[in-house]
């Protein structure tokens, strides 16, 4: 199985100013729904990985969580694109769990859940927790210079091994 792992807010969708708390708040970038329908054309399969401390901060529910998702699965159907499954964590950032990237256990379930070699996978990320956690499975990294990207860029120390694009149209 060729698997394309996305993060969502800065790759897919615009990040928001306080969190994407509503579907109507979820904006993609330009390419990016284009890009997961191309993905899929190449045979990959699309999982979107995430971290979503909105939740251990109140400030949305599962429930608006799984109305955003829909939204934006909604959206990439609409240029003929599928995302096969969302994982995310729920956790805060001082909440030390395992499934917060940059430690990898979310993706470490995925690859359980799917029964896939992670070291066959590649990473789409705009964060250095995104590179770091796809580097603790061997995953292939790519960083975009959306979202949180370029500022990522210009503060990560070591990019060996992270092949870099402007957007996730142009890393498909």
């Amino acid at each position: 199985m060729r698997l394309l792992i996305l993060d969502r807010d800065g790759v897919i969708n615009h990040e928001a100013q306080a969190f994407v708390k509503a579907p109507l708040e979820w904006r993609p970038i330009a390419g990016s729904l284009e890009a997961v329908a191309r993905a899929n054309q190449l045979g990959y399969h699309v999982v979107v990985v995430s971290n979503q401390s909105g939740l251990a901060r109140g400030l949305f529910d599962i429930g608006q969580l799984n109305k955003i998702h829909a939204h934006m699965l909604q959206e990439i159907a609409r240029y003929g694109g599928k995302v096969e499954a969302i994982f995310f964590c729920p956790h805060g950032p001082d909440d030390g769990c395992e499934c917060r990237k940059p430690r990898p256990g979310l993706l470490l379930d995925l690859g359980r859940r799917l029964g896939v070699d992670l070291k066959s996978a590649v990473l789409v990320g705009d964060r250095e927790s995104d590179m770091a956690a796809a580097a603790a499975v061997g995953a292939e990294r790519i960083l975009v210079k959306t979202g949180h990207g370029q500022a990522t860029l210009e503060s990560m120390k070591e990019l060996s091994g992270i092949t870099v694009c402007s957007d996730l149209s142009a890393a498909v």
